[in-house]
């Protein structure tokens, strides 16, 4: 049981070029990376090889870190997730001063508590029928808290991101297209440097660009 645990702790979750999870792997050299929920770092892979890329300047003498966990959450359920997976407390500059919380968790309290509950509720639809009745929800609830939850909240943004997916999935490309420019600001707050994340954000809103003959604005957004 012990090894057990070692091993589970210690696996890496194998994710495709958009970043969309495909499996899971042991590779002992970058279990020796420490977490950070301020990484300058991050492991990306191509096939079943892992690379490490630095997601910002490193200086001279500093440590490689990076993520265990999925570092949108807030401080605190960011804590409870290391110590419920990891059994260790963070103590990185991102926890002790809890930076970005208060962005993260903007708006009306009881308005961000409704998305997030509508938000864990989704399981990826099978069929044209379920992708509507998911971009039905999202769209009732994105209108019903306008000017109540800041795109910046991070509920509300995983709520524009399961609106745009709905979208794509449906091929509505312009609705798609309003759903995504709307991700870019809060991809790039919490996604900084060259995070690959926000790039895969970056390629979906520009190739909605293309797709709608927007030829300025996608080579602008690619850019990025």
């Amino acid at each position: 049981f012990p090894l057990f645990l070692q091993v589970t702790c210690n696996c890496f979750t194998i994710s495709n070029g958009e970043m969309q999870d495909v499996g899971v792997g042991l590779y002992p050299s970058m279990s020796l990376l420490n977490h950070s929920c301020d990484p300058n770092c991050v492991i990306i892979f191509e096939g079943y090889q892992l690379l490490l890329r630095s997601v910002r300047e490193i200086q001279i003498g500093e440590e490689l870190t990076i993520s265990y966990i999925e570092s949108l959450m807030p401080s605190s359920e960011r804590q409870k997730h290391l110590m419920r997976q990891y059994c260790f407390e963070c103590d990185c500059p991102l926890c002790q001063n809890q930076e970005k919380d208060a962005e993260k968790l903007a708006g009306e309290e009881h308005a961000w508590k409704e998305v997030k509950d509508a938000v864990n509720e989704v399981r990826y639809p099978k069929s044209k029928e379920e992708w509507e009745q998911v971009l039905a929800r999202c769209q009732n609830l994105l209108s019903s808290n306008m000017g109540r939850l800041p795109d910046t909240n991070i509920y509300q943004l995983k709520m524009l991101d399961c609106a745009m997916d709905a979208c794509i999935n449906l091929e509505s490309w312009e609705e798609a297209l309003y759903y995504g420019s709307r991700t870019l600001e809060p991809y790039r707050l919490y996604y900084p440097g060259f995070h690959p994340l926000r790039a895969v954000q970056l390629m979906r809103v520009g190739k909605l660009q293309y797709s709608q003959d927007m030829f300025p604005q996608a080579l602008e957004t690619l850019k990025q």
